[in-house]
């Protein structure tokens, strides 16, 4: 059985949503779950899906001794970013090549970054009257949101569209999308 690996920074409904969708599988399982913040409710989430799950600070996360050997451990044929804000560190990328995936609630290029994330994206996408946004899902490399491309799905938005509506379309789509290219992804391998 395939092994994923789930980092998250907040309240982790796409870490559940991920979580169930290969619960009811056997092609993979989610052996573990990451949190930078301690009190992130994603660590709640795994805890009540009977799923590990730990918390670490940012020093573990780029120390060659932290979260590198936890990983290494897991041995996870996919790390997976499902609303995890850190920049992930590269000596990590390096000994897991495209295996480390992303998912970003607008049409990459377009509104990526440092710092472009959650309502921030939504609310530049209606500030700049974007006829259309959608989810990006990708390799994660040593920038900001500019890995490789996997997958994208759009959609038109209409003028009284607001961030928070657009925030609602955005989940829709993560949640139907991101396990569904998860597996394609390990059905590949």
């Amino acid at each position: 059985m395939k092994r994923i690996v789930i980092f998250a920074s907040g309240s982790g409904t796409n870490a559940q949503n991920i979580i169930q969708y290969f619960q009811k599988n056997n092609l993979a399982e989610v052996t573990l779950v990451l949190s930078n913040k301690s009190d992130a409710k994603v660590l709640e989430r795994a805890k009540k899906l009977n799923v590990s799950s730990k918390s670490f600070t940012k020093e573990e996360l780029i120390s060659s001794e932290g979260i590198s050997t936890i990983l290494k451990q897991q041995s996870p044929d996919l790390i997976v970013l499902a609303g995890f804000l850190l920049k992930f560190p590269e000596f990590i990328l390096k000994h897991f090549t495209n295996k480390v995936i992303n998912i970003h609630p607008a049409l990459l290029p377009k509104y990526g970054g440092k710092g472009m994330y959650g309502m921030k994206v939504h609310e530049s996408v209606v500030k700049n009257k974007e006829a259309e946004t959608g989810i990006t899902i990708h390799y994660v490399n040593e920038n900001y949101d500019e890995g490789a491309m996997i997958f994208q799905k759009s959609f038109q938005l209409s003028e009284n569209e607001t961030a928070d509506t657009i925030a609602s379309k955005i989940h829709e789509l993560e949640y139907e999308f991101f396990p569904k290219v998860i597996e394609d992804l390990l059905v590949s391998e």
